[in-house]
């Protein structure tokens, strides 16, 4: 069965507190069920994982290394921008990934257009809401095994 690892960057966790007018309504703990069962239907299985701590992320992704997760789903969100240790720590551990983005970046301010965490992932998803968290799971379920 497929491991798959979804990581959430800063502020993922006010999720329906948070510019809902930009991010909705549901709630981190409603992200997490839309993963899992996401991952189910595919007869995969997730872990959530979320911090607000660059070095956490960074440490979670090397872990994965070892850990039996076979792909990522990273949001890294302010970190999107700013973090080439994110960046560094998909590519050190090599494992197939997707960036997702609740909101649709290309339509935000300037400094919202580079992504560093996109230079590792074969692929990015965004502007789909939540929903996006799902397409980026089916897309990691759907790689065939090296």
């Amino acid at each position: 069965m497929k491991k798959i690892l979804i990581i959430n960057g800063p502020n993922i966790n006010m999720l329906g507190i948070r510019e809902p007018a930009v991010y909705g309504r549901q709630t981190y703990e409603d992200l997490c069920e839309i993963c899992e069962k996401a991952c189910a239907e595919r007869n995969c299985v997730c872990e959530c994982f979320q911090s607000n701590h660059e070095g956490a992320i960074v440490d979670r992704i090397q872990a994965a290394y070892s850990d039996g997760t076979q792909g990522i789903v990273i949001n890294p969100a302010a970190y999107t921008h700013t973090s080439v240790a994110i960046l560094d720590a998909l590519k050190a551990v090599g494992l197939p990934a997707v960036e997702v983005h609740i909101s649709d970046v290309r339509s935000r301010e300037d400094f919202r257009q580079v992504s560093y965490a996109r230079l590792a992932c074969f692929k990015t998803i965004m502007g789909q809401g939540l929903h996006g968290y799902e397409l980026a799971i089916e897309a990691l379920c759907s790689l065939k095994p090296e």
